[in-house]
């Protein structure tokens, strides 16, 4: 599962007297002071030790959730009490700046979800976070690299006139200042990410694609060449860049990624048509990669009936990924950190926090924690109801757990927390750890795709496309393909076809039980079906 914490949890996580931190905070008597203003009574040094405490207790425990919908960790809870005030909510920011390691595989993440965690700022709070780019911050990879994770999820979370606030002619230079040549990797990865969550809004995009274009050199224009780099950080600086240039700061005279890729050889791909709304899908549908703060999810364009398949997936970030095996019936829900190991329907290896997932529950196991370059195996026997992963080869024991739930019909599926970035490779590529004395076939070689669905189109074309589909005013609600003429009892919904009408157990408008759906396209009603 995702790290994601409830806010009712966080916010009342707390007994209304319980002290600020592990010692009791005083005003002259031995009783603790009440949540609500026991902030005042720090002075601005113990403020900064206690946030910077606190920060750092998270970064430590945050890896080591393991159960679904857990309780937040104590630090969480305090820092969200602190935040709501003005100084306190500006203090988390500094200390996020000053203390997260750039080492730290989950850093960004943990940025990312304290501040969505935290209530929301003031308007002159987030002018004042957007003045720390000029302020002396004893300029360092580490600092700058969480300012920049840190403005753009401001950019993100506050899109609106408060996003626009904050992109100030200072903001926009220095993000773009920091995609020149000889800038630390870390930090142009993470201020191509800003720059692309304050596109977010229309008048920041306008802006942004603008300046670039009055640029003497587009700086994206170069590093989108990157994107097949051997290293993973500048890897990671191509990907993002064209992403940037085919969805948000399009260039005149540049032909779309996905008009120049090469897929004549790939037969299984990435399918964009069963992913999560905000994961990004390379042109040549074999790469992910995920930098919105929920946990996006997808499968694969294949389903393996029966038979031994294998697939390899090479790690480009050492975060919280979780991959493995999913059937049509697995549920995406990335607003509550739901993915792939997080229903019966599908099991899922973890590197980062070293776990197998499958049903909300996990197991740990004695691989290595993963590290960019890895090699993930995903091993699928139908035939013998087992599952084995392998990372660089090291299997790791057998898995059936998910076949008490699904016998067939499995997809290659993956989901990634902010940050995250893999690569699959289904058989187009030679395998580099393939299983060892195990008869095995991969996708690439028993798929076929049509050339229409190799095309992986840029958001805003495809959405373009979607506006366009003429959908008649008695299609059916669910399919928008063929005539709605069922009507559900005994709710009397109606605006479904026959096909879709027959797959309901519950309406879909007020999930109450469907007895039976009648046919309404004669003069008399008929009973259609009855449901039992």
């Amino acid at each position: 599962m995702g790290i994601c914490l409830c806010k009712d949890k966080v916010e009342d996580g707390l007994p209304p007297n319980e002290p600020l931190s592990g010692q009791t905070v005083s005003s002259g008597s031995d009783q603790p002071l009440p949540r609500y203003c026991a902030l005042e009574h720090y002075n601005k040094k113990t403020l900064r030790e206690t946030v910077d405490q606190l920060v750092v207790e998270t970064l430590d425990v945050i890896g080591t959730i393991v159960d679904n919908e857990p309780e937040p960790p104590s630090s969480m809870v305090l820092l969200h009490i602190i935040t709501d005030k003005p100084a306190g909510w500006i203090q988390l920011v500094q200390s996020l700046i000053r203390v997260v390691p750039v080492e730290h595989p989950m850093g960004p993440s943990v940025i990312a979800l304290l501040l969505d965690d935290s209530p929301l700022p003031t308007k002159e709070s987030v002018l004042e976070v957007a003045d720390m780019i000029t302020s002396s911050l004893g300029r360092t990879p580490r600092k700058e690299r969480n300012l920049c994770v840190i403005l753009g999820c401001l950019a993100e979370k506050l899109a609106g006139p408060s996003s626009i606030a904050m992109l100030s002619e200072t903001t926009l230079s220095y993000l773009i200042g920091n995609l020149e040549d000889g800038v630390n990797p870390d930090v142009q990865l993470l201020s191509l990410i800003a720059l692309e969550k304050f596109a977010q809004t229309s008048e920041n995009k306008a802006t942004i694609k603008r300046t670039l274009a009055n640029h003497p050199h587009n700086p994206l224009l170069r590093l989108e060449t990157k994107a097949n780099s051997s290293d993973f950080i500048t890897r990671q600086i191509g990907f993002c860049a064209r992403w940037c240039l085919d969805n948000y700061f399009t260039v005149e005279g540049r032909n779309y990624s996905y008009e120049t890729v090469d897929v004549s050889n790939v037969n299984v791909m990435l399918n964009t048509k069963d992913v999560s709304e905000y994961l990004k899908i390379s042109p040549d549908g074999l790469e992910a990669r995920c930098d919105a703060y929920t946990f996006e999810s997808v499968r694969c364009t294949f389903q393996a009936s029966s038979g031994c398949w294998y697939y390899e997936v090479l790690i480009i970030t050492p975060g919280v990924m979780q991959i493995g095996w999913a059937t049509k019936d697995s549920s995406f829900l990335s607003d509550d950190g739901y993915g792939i190991g997080d229903d019966k329907y599908s099991i899922a290896f973890d590197g980062c926090r070293r776990l197998i997932w499958h049903n909300a529950k996990s197991i740990s196991h004695q691989l290595p924690v993963w590290h960019s370059g890895a090699i993930l195996g995903c091993l699928l026997d139908l035939d013998t109801h087992e599952v084995i992963f392998s990372l660089d080869g090291v299997e790791s024991p057998v898995f059936k757990q998910v076949f008490n739930n699904a016998v067939s019909g499995f997809f290659a599926a993956a989901s990634f927390m902010s940050f995250q970035q893999c690569r699959f490779n289904f058989g187009a590529e030679p395998f580099r750890h393939p299983p060892k004395n195990r008869n095995f076939k991969n996708f690439n070689d028993n798929a076929t795709l049509k050339a229409q669905d190799k095309v992986v189109l840029p958001r805003h074309i495809y959405l373009e496309k979607l506006r366009k589909v003429s959908v008649r005013d008695d299609s059916c609600t669910i399919c928008f393909d063929k005539k709605a003429t069922m009507r559900l009892e005994p709710c009397k919904h109606r605006g479904f076809c026959s096909s879709c009408s027959h797959q309901l157990q519950y309406c879909p408008m007020c999930r109450a039980d469907i007895e039976c759906v009648f046919q309404e396209e004669i003069d008399s009603p008929v009973v259609e079906e009855f449901i039992t």
